[in-house]
């Protein structure tokens, strides 16, 4: 019942993205403005990170005994997982009783034009609406300023690190970028920036300064490293977080990557904030200790051992799955692979056309023992697997086409080994790839 619903809203309201908020403020006014009864908000924005923070966040809050709703996009591989109420994946029913309650608000209009992504926003903020919660963890759809969530009213803003994606809709320029992230702002609701280029910073300081937001940076206002610590006659990593001159002792994240501590520092941030400024919630560090371990967040840098894919591997063997698609999470993870000098790394590589597939293989010149490119199913928008060979060709890499992952990976693990076997490109990708290979999809 949900995926008819949901496949007739696509035939209606196509995917093509047309920012603006004219649709969706008319929409939720005939609802009832849903987004003016919902729980205190969390509004996230930025190019990478998003949702490894809010990810961070919730693990935090649940980990606390708090309830959060949460909304993320896109989804890997059902469409519930972009809705969570207090904690749970949405049901089938509820779902499909909420996108029809939609489409019939927006009907009374004559079936005025809406996008896909603003008619499920409203889906989101009404089931919001209607449970009871602590907190609202609200990750935007595209940029901020003209993005369908907004429309609500945040107790906290945070901004992620700023790079370019996405220029046909947000701009050529890190700077235009950058405001257009900014546009989460609001007038008097503090807000947590991630360390960013100077031109993106300088660019929210004045927007900021516009409306009157006050700002907590990183590198400022918290710092976040590793450290080695003795416990119990071993040496240990763990990570100190620092805020207003007090050090904090916390465990390393539970997701893979260096660039993951700093996103748990901003989460960290994030909890101190909200302890602060709502007497309804407090985040201990107890919490915040069991968040860091507990913490979930598919496809970023997740090992598969499990599925078929996974069973496909040779003994000393290991695979790897991220949802990474633009340079800066290329750097990231090619940062991270720094750490797997032990054994040889190959990719299996898909990439949708309007990414750069030549400056995300850029990080990872001469640290690859081959890459095998492949089609993404049921994606009409993805490179071809020749296109893909061609661009890491020109950084010198050994490159091959293969009809699927499947194929590729039983072709690279022919090769001596043992070794890694990273799986990235695009989150639709990795969407395909867990919908087969993971068992915990919910």
């Amino acid at each position: 019942m949900t995926a008819a619903a949901l496949e007739r809203l696509l035939r209606l309201h196509p995917r093509s993205i047309d920012l603006g908020l004219g649709r969706i403020e008319r929409l939720l006014g005939r609802l009832g403005n849903p987004e003016r009864a919902m729980v205190p908000v969390v509004h996230v924005a930025g190019t990478n990170a998003k949702g490894s923070v809010i990810a961070f966040l919730r693990a935090f809050i649940e980990a606390a005994g708090l309830r959060a709703h949460v909304y993320t996009s896109p989804h890997l591989v059902r469409f519930n997982e972009r809705i969570r109420i207090a904690g749970e994946v949405i049901a089938d029913d509820a779902l499909a009783a909420l996108l029809e309650e939609c489409e019939e608000a927006n009907s009374d209009g004559d079936g005025d034009e809406i996008t896909f992504f603003e008619i499920t926003t409203a889906a989101a903020f009404l089931a919001f609406s209607r449970s009871a919660a602590d907190v609202v963890l609200l990750e935007t759809g595209l940029g901020g300023r003209l993005d369908a969530t907004a429309v609500a009213s945040p107790a906290l803003t945070i901004i992620t690190s700023i790079s370019l994606d996405h220029q046909h809709y947000l701009g050529d320029t890190i700077e235009q970028i950058a405001r257009e992230k900014a546009g989460i702002l609001k007038n008097c609701v503090p807000c947590l920036v991630a360390r960013q280029e100077r031109k993106a910073a300088a660019v929210i300081a004045g927007e900021a300064e516009k409306i009157g937001a006050p700002l907590i940076h990183e590198g400022k206002d918290w710092y976040i490293r590793k450290t080695h610590e003795a416990i119990h006659d071993a040496i240990n990593d763990t990570m100190i977080y620092e805020s207003a001159g007090v050090a904090r002792h916390l465990p390393l994240p539970g997701l893979a990557g260096g660039h993951q501590m700093r996103n748990a520092g901003i989460a960290v941030a994030a909890a101190d904030r909200l302890s602060e400024r709502l007497d309804a919630i407090t985040i201990p560090d107890a919490a915040i200790r069991l968040g860091l371990k507990t913490v979930c967040w598919p496809a970023r840098l997740q090992r598969l051992e499990n599925g078929p894919l996974a069973g496909m591997l040779p003994e000393g063997w290991e695979l790897w799955l991220d949802g990474g698609h633009n340079p800066a999470a290329a750097k990231a993870l090619a940062a991270h692979a720094r750490s797997w000098r032990d054994k040889p790394l190959y990719l299996v590589f898909a990439m949708m056309r309007g990414k750069d597939p030549a400056a995300f293989l850029k990080p990872f010149e001469a640290k690859l023992a081959g890459l095998r490119a492949v089609t993404i199913p049921g994606q009409d928008g993805a490179y071809a697997v020749q296109d893909l060979v061609t661009a890491a060709v020109a950084w010198r890499m050994a490159a091959a086409a293969s009809e699927n992952v499947a194929a590729a990976v039983a072709k690279i693990v022919s090769a001596p080994g043992p070794a890694r076997i990273l799986i990235c490109g695009s989150l639709y990708l990795a969407g395909s790839v867990l919908g087969e290979n993971w068992p915990e999809k919910s």
